[in-house]
This record gives C-alpha cells, sequence and structure tokens, in this order.
C-alpha cells in the first residue's frame, strides 16, 4: 500500500512532525553557543507547541498549516541554537560552492534573522488564515486581507516582546536576544520582511482559488457589498428603537 500524507489522521500527522521536531530540538539543545539565549528563544515554541496539542483533537489544523508551523519551528530551532546573529549560514554556502553568500549578495552582516522574518510572514500567514477564516467564518477578499493583516500584527507583537525582553534581561543575553547587530532599524526591516513573506503567502492562496473554485469571482464582489446602512449615530438610534 503506497503511503500518502492525506491518509494520516490530523491528530497523528501532527505527532509525527512534533516527534521530528523533538528530535531536532534534543540535538541542537547539546552545546548551544549560549545557553540562556537558547532557553529564552525556546520559551515562545513550546507555549506555541502546547497550545497546538492541547487544541489538536477540537480544533485540529490541515496537514498543510501543520507542515508549515514545522518548517517555521525547524529554522527557529537553527536560530536558537547558534543565536541570530551566529548562524554559519555563510561557511556552509563556501563549503558546497567555494563561494561566499554574504560578498556575492553584498552583505556586511549575519543576515539569518531576516531570513527567518520573511519565513514568518511567508510560513505562518496560511495557518493564522486557516483558523481566522474557520472561527471568523468571512469570505472573499476578506479571508485574505485580514489574515495579511493578523501576520503583520504578530510580527510587531514580537518586535515588543523581543524588545521587553532586551529591557529586561540586559547585557549580553538581552543583545543576544534582539540580535540588532548595530542595526538601529532592525525591527522596522524585520516587520517588513515578514510583512512581505505573509504578502505573497496571500497571493498564492489567492490565485489557487481563483483557479480551482468556481464562485471565487462571485465570492470576492459579495464580499465588498455593504451589508447594511451606516453606523455611528444611525445604529444607535435603531438599537434605542428596538428597545421601546
Amino acid at each position: 500500500m503506497s503511503f500518502s500524507i492525506l491518509n494520516v489522521p490530523h491528530r497523528k500527522y501532527l505527532m509525527l512532525l512534533g516527534a521530528v521536531l523533538a528530535v531536532e530540538v534534543a540535538v541542537l539543545a547539546v552545546k548551544p553557543y549560549d545557553r540562556s539565549d537558547w532557553i529564552l528563544e525556546n520559551v515562545l515554541v513550546l507555549v506555541f507547541a502546547l497550545v497546538l496539542g492541547l487544541t489538536a483533537r477540537r480544533f485540529p489544523l490541515s496537514r498543510i498549516s501543520y507542515t508549515l508551523i514545522f518548517l517555521f519551528l525547524a529554522l527557529h530551532e537553527i536560530g536558537s541554537h547558534y543565536t541570530y546573529a551566529e548562524v554559519p549560514y555563510n561557511e556552509w554556502f563556501k563549503s558546497l560552492t567555494g563561494s561566499s553568500l554574504n560578498e556575492l549578495m553584498g552583505w556586511q552582516r549575519n543576515h539569518f534573522d531576516r531570513f527567518i522574518h520573511f519565513g514568518f510572514g511567508l510560513l505562518l500567514a496560511y495557518p493564522i488564515r486557516e483558523v481566522y477564516c474557520r472561527i471568523a467564518d468571512v469570505r472573499g477578499f476578506w479571508g485574505y486581507f485580514f489574515p495579511l493583516e493578523l501576520a503583520m500584527a504578530t510580527s510587531m507583537l514580537y518586535e515588543l516582546i523581543e524588545w521587553g525582553a532586551a529591557e529586561f534581561f540586559g547585557g549580553e543575553l538581552g543583545m543576544a536576544y534582539l540580535g540588532t547587530q548595530g542595526d538601529v532599524w532592525d525591527a522596522h526591516k524585520d516587520m517588513l520582511l515578514a510583512s512581505i513573506g505573509a504578502l505573497i503567502a496571500m497571493l498564492i492562496t489567492m490565485l489557487i482559488n481563483y483557479l480551482i473554485r468556481r464562485d471565487y469571482n462571485k465570492e470576492m464582489a459579495k464580499s465588498l457589498r455593504p451589508k447594511h446602512g451606516p453606523l455611528g449615530e444611525d445604529e444607535i438610534r435603531r438599537q434605542l428603537q428596538k428597545r421601546k
């Protein structure tokens, strides 16, 4: 019998990915570059994993969403092992090609953190969309726009968490976690890259739906039409009239 991802139950698929991720975490937990930073980097990962595990029975996600989340966390674990500013991707690239990626691209700093922020938007925008659409039951244009906005807002929130942690812990640990590498615009660039990644993810999702859904154009048009009259004072008047 041939193996197919579609035949694997959602919870079992999540457990398989969780097991693979746990092996990676265990391997990369051995002698990380900075143990304190490794612990700090993995606090949110632990919380996220617990949420996914606790909600898997009553609110399972698609296998696509679980796979995208797994890929992001797997990449994050590499950053947490080395600290984001010290990931030796340039050395890995040199060993494979004999050339320096930083020199080819004209980079003056370690850009692994930029890559992960871009990956945050690219890989997590679709899971965010799935949760949002299934709970809010939105359709059409808003099913792409608001997940993009949520991904952007989440990126902003993480930058605030980074800033707060850096202020709280201070010293080398705070700077290692913040990972600005002397760039005063680091947070802005990170949020921009996350936004670009999320935009790409939503455009790809829109294209797929356009190609496979017969009612795509109709649903998009309907989602942009007003559903009722003005709110504000008009809505207050309507609600007061209902109370009489």
